[in-house]
């Protein structure tokens, strides 16, 4: 017991008593490929993340990236449009949501009304430019539905689409949709003075947050804990693959990821292979399985 005067003892930090997360500089495997639909563009996967167990745990352990707040699990600072396209799609399910598929709607149309109540400009403008996101209320996405709410807590977009036969990346977010996985690209040029663009589709890292990414109090894609999936993560993210790749493109990554993991699967049944598992499997996979 604290002697008389001392303060009260505090509670455990929950992402503190949890796995440790893998490093950012893992080892990784990478296929290259030209694009099936567009022989000037080049894809750069990586296998190590693609074939790994990580599942989405929101509802089912996940810490979340706030302290104290696992019901916001992700949600916490709201989504950032990537385009003005990107808000009317999303803009377009927000206005047909009712009380009963949205808790906060009622604070969105109070805020300015369904079509504009819902989002806000970013604080954070990079290079001065206007950004907009969605609306935070009381530490959290105002799409976001609450623990207390009769149809439960989760996204309320999100919500919408599994109860109307939709896939959710349709009506979230760009960046939620995505979030496990990252796109970027880069135009490279060869010795020839010839160009192509890489689109690279890898794990979307703590570094993906930008500067604040490293202060998250935790976060999915290096912790054991969401590598539990009973599928590889290339199978179970299929829809949103073939969204961001096309599905030409996405049907070459299944190619080589499902021998990836045939190789993998070798290694580990070879004496002494599982040594070399580290070079095959992403860490916080190996971690979850033990």
């Amino acid at each position: 017991m604290p002697a008389p005067g001392d303060p009260p003892p505090q509670p455990a930090d929950p992402a503190a008593t949890q796995p440790a997360e893998s490093g950012l500089d893992v080892t990784r495997t990478w296929v290259e490929f030209v694009d099936p639909a567009e022989p000037a563009q080049r894809f750069r996967c990586d296998l190590t993340w693609l074939t790994s167990d990580y599942r989405c745990i929101y509802g089912a352990g996940c810490p979340g990236i706030e302290p104290g707040r696992p019901d916001d699990g992700c949600c916490s600072l709201g989504a950032h449009f990537t385009e003005r396209a990107d808000l009317d799609r999303v803009g377009a399910v927000v206005a047909v949501l009712g009380p009963d598929d949205w808790q906060l709607r009622g604070q969105a149309v109070a805020a300015g009304g369904l079509a504009d109540g819902w989002w806000e400009q970013a604080d954070d403008e990079p290079n001065g430019e206007p950004e907009l996101k969605t609306r935070v209320v009381d530490g959290a996405c105002i799409l976001l539905n609450r623990a207390d709410f009769a149809g439960g807590a989760g996204c309320a977009l999100h919500r919408y689409a599994l109860l109307n036969g939709l896939q959710p990346h349709t009506v979230k977010p760009d960046v939620c949709w995505q979030l496990p996985i990252r796109r970027a690209y880069r135009t490279v040029r060869l010795p020839d003075e010839t160009d192509y663009l890489e689109v690279t589709i890898g794990e979307y890292d703590r570094r993906g947050w930008g500067p604040g990414g490293h202060d998250l109090a935790w976060y999915c894609t290096g912790s054991p804990l969401a590598h539990t999936g009973s599928a590889p993560l290339y199978a179970t993210a299929e829809p949103e693959l073939r969204e961001l790749m096309g599905d030409a493109a996405y049907a070459v990554l299944a190619e080589h990821a499902a021998a990836h993991l045939l190789l993998a699967t070798a290694a580990a049944a070879a004496p002494g292979g599982r040594a070399l598992l580290p070079l095959l499997v992403h860490p916080a996979t190996l971690a979850a399985r033990g």
